[in-house]
């Protein structure tokens, strides 16, 4: 019988496996404590990561892309499970939702001046959507990009940028028309143009991956930064919230794997009244709900996932994919909560792997809709709106 699982246990993807788990042992975990005090990974991880060829994954290949997505959530997967964390995902692959738009649109020029710089690891690319006043409405966006000669003219502001620190462009989304997602486009906004002016947000988690606030005053940009048409960016912008969404719910089913992990080894070896952990009932019951808890969330997401990319005419996959979402970031809340209880003391220390994840999980029920937006879409096709 055919399963979800198998494309992710080819030899090809085994093989790929191993790269990212000996990437990650030797250049996220040693460097990872510091990475989160300073706020911000270095470019060097980039490069790195683009010489492996981990950044052109699910890239199509005339964008100088390899692979499919599979292989790239496959590399946030092992990554996680390596030691590393969500921030570092959210941090180095921001490329995955700052150039895909770019990709389909297919201009030749575009390509070479931001994709395939990306994805060598020698450009860092963000994406630019969410407003201090429109949060998830897209359509309700105030950033304005008017036309003049050659350039349009930017204005506006944007928050909750990953990676907007340090992006070398954003792709961001506009108005280049009139109210309503029909007025949206996507135009991309070098970082040292004139008027752009980039400020540090601190965060609960996620502490290695920047994020900012970024403004436009008076931004002149050329034409030829326009992805696609005028006016399509609205639909540029939902077709790859699932891929977005895909991502978020392996980091989170991912994340709950390592807590089991690192709670297995924990309650095997700590004592308490003569006994280890892992010999008291209570203990014992809570961690097999835990591992429970992430595999149905991975077995869950894995057959979305497959039928996502299969385009598979008998399922709803949009109202899937906010579920799949949604199980695995229920998922990730319930096994880090138990993982840092069952670690006691330990578990509530800066510096300690499960604590990082406690924080880092957060987000994950709020980046990529909210846990609410997705239960809206959900209620939405399942006919609630009359």
């Amino acid at each position: 019988m055919v399963s979800a699982h198998d494309a992710w246990a080819t030899p090809e993807r085994r093989a790929l496996r191993g790269l990212v788990a000996d990437f990650t042992a030797r250049e996220i975990v040693p460097h990872l404590d510091r990475w989160e005090d300073e706020g911000a990974l270095p470019r060097s991880l980039h490069e790195r990561a683009g010489d492996l060829g981990l950044l052109e994954l699910g890239f199509p290949a005339a964008a100088g892309g390899a692979g499919d997505h599979v292989d790239s959530l496959l590399v946030t997967e092992q990554l996680i499970l390596s030691g590393g964390s969500s921030g570092v995902c959210a941090g180095l692959f921001t490329h995955g939702i700052g150039v895909p738009h770019i990709a389909v649109a297919g201009d030749p020029d575009q390509i070479a001046r931001f994709v395939r710089p990306a994805l060598a690891g020698r450009a860092i690319a963000s994406l630019g959507i969410t407003e201090p006043d429109t949060g998830s409405d897209v359509a309700a966006i105030t950033t304005r990009a008017e036309r003049d000669g050659d350039d349009y003219v930017v204005t506006g502001a944007k928050t909750f940028i990953t990676s907007g620190t340090r992006a070398d462009f954003v792709t961001t989304a506009v108005r280049t028309g009139g109210p309503g997602h029909r007025g949206v486009s996507l135009l991309v906004i070098e970082t040292d143009r004139p008027g752009v002016s980039r400020s540090r947000l601190r965060k609960m988690g996620w502490h290695c991956s920047d994020t900012a606030e970024l403004r436009f005053d008076g931004v002149r940009v050329p034409a030829a930064n326009l992805v696609g048409a005028e006016g399509t960016g609205f639909r540029q912008i939902m077709v790859n919230f699932g891929a977005e969404r895909l991502s978020l719910a392996v980091q989170a089913y991912a994340t709950a794997q390592r807590c089991v992990d690192l709670t297995l080894d924990w309650v095997r070896s700590r004592r308490t009244f003569g006994e280890p952990l892992a010999r008291r009932q209570v203990v014992r019951h809570q961690v097999a709900e835990m591992a429970r808890e992430a595999t149905v969330a991975r077995t869950y997401v894995r057959d979305v996932l497959a039928r996502w990319q299969a385009g598979s005419p008998d399922t709803d996959v949009v109202t899937e994919l906010a579920m799949a979402k949604n199980t695995a970031v229920a998922a990730c809340d319930a096994v880090v909560d138990r993982a840092v209880q069952l670690h006691g003391g330990m578990g509530y220390m800066h510096g300690v792997e499960v604590e990082r994840h406690y924080r880092d999980a957060r987000i994950l029920g709020i980046g990529g809709g909210t846990t609410e937006i997705m239960n809206e879409v959900v209620a939405g096709r399942l006919g609630l709106d009359g």
